[in-house]
């Protein structure tokens, strides 16, 4: 099965816009939706109203106080450089903010009595959807900070469900996360293509020079389009240029287009529609797919020995 991911360095970029467009064009019975802080693909795809199977995820420990056994020594708040830990008469003694915990456990060790005692905490809920395709998501808790493992938990879960279902599947696209952090990284193991869907905007072309860097300590080839071209012509050209210099295959230009939102308020992808971005995604979905299944021309010059900073 071919992994297409699609990455864009910065959020508002249409990263999701594109990736829901694809999903429909290639009928894909397998997709996954990565933004585990903000998942959001399933608005414009209506995965039907199939009920999904809930796992919950468990990130760090967080600790937890007896306040029956506690002998209120007031050692475990001395010592907790998070803060965290409060002695609460109203509320019987000592507890602790389940937000501030960091799990490092130093409370459970100091405490004389054994009353503090690590336990594992539901940092999040995947989300499986199996009726018709196999569709992958799921949806970090505020304040915690384990995504990149969730998102690894997000891939296992599509492969696992795949491997299971009656017809062979060839091909899977997933929605990465935006920006440039453990979430991306994750999201970047283990895939066959990454798309960066850029913005022609200063820090858009900054942070998809960094997604390409990233992609590359993976070994992982990447193809370029720029959404949105027309917003600032110049900022594409540098893009186009930077591909030129890099060596990398250039998808193509999807213009700014009323209709993306118009098709997003009614749940829809902008390609079930006759609009110009539409038309475009189709151009770059043909493009990005003959890469992915035939291969990336090899460069002229080595993988890692290409420039990526300015």
């Amino acid at each position: 099965m071919k992994q297409l991911l699609i990455l864009s360095g910065k959020g508002g970029t249409g990263k999701t816009t594109v990736a829901s467009a694809f999903v429909a064009l290639s009928k894909a019975k397998a997709f996954a939706d990565c933004d585990v802080d903000a998942p959001n693909l399933h608005l414009i795809l209506q995965h039907s109203d199939e009920q999904p199977v809930l796992t919950p995820y468990y990130g760090l420990q967080k600790a937890v106080i007896d306040t029956e056994s506690c002998i209120e020594c007031d050692l475990c708040r001395e010592s907790c450089r998070f803060d965290a830990i409060e002695n609460l008469k109203e509320k019987g003694g000592y507890v602790v903010e389940p937000f501030a915990c960091e799990g490092c456990s130093v409370c459970e060790a100091i405490c004389p009595v054994g009353a503090v005692r690590m336990h594992p905490a539901v940092a999040g809920e995947l989300k499986l959807y199996k009726e018709g395709a196999v569709f992958s998501t799921a949806q970090l808790k505020m304040g915690s900070g384990t995504s990149g493992k969730l998102v690894s938990e997000v891939k296992k879960q599509l492969k696992e469900a795949v491997q299971v279902l009656p017809e062979a599947v060839d091909l899977a696209i997933i929605d990465g996360s935006p920006g440039i952090g453990c979430p991306v990284i994750a999201s970047i193991s283990g895939v066959d293509l990454v798309l960066i869907v850029a913005e022609p905007s200063v820090s858009g072309v900054s942070d998809m020079k960094r997604i390409i860097e990233t992609a590359r300590q993976f070994q992982t080839e990447v193809v370029v389009c720029v959404n949105k071209y027309d917003t600032n012509p110049g900022q594409t050209r540098e893009i186009e240029k930077l591909c030129e210099t890099l060596q990398l295959p250039f998808a193509g230009l999807i213009p700014f287009d009323g209709m993306v939102v118009e098709a997003t308020n009614r749940g829809q992808s902008v390609v079930a529609f006759p609009c110009s971005s539409g038309k475009a995604i189709k151009e770059v979905y043909a493009k990005v797919m003959k890469l992915l299944f035939e291969g990336v021309p090899k460069r002229v010059t080595g993988f890692h020995n290409i420039p990526v900073v300015d």
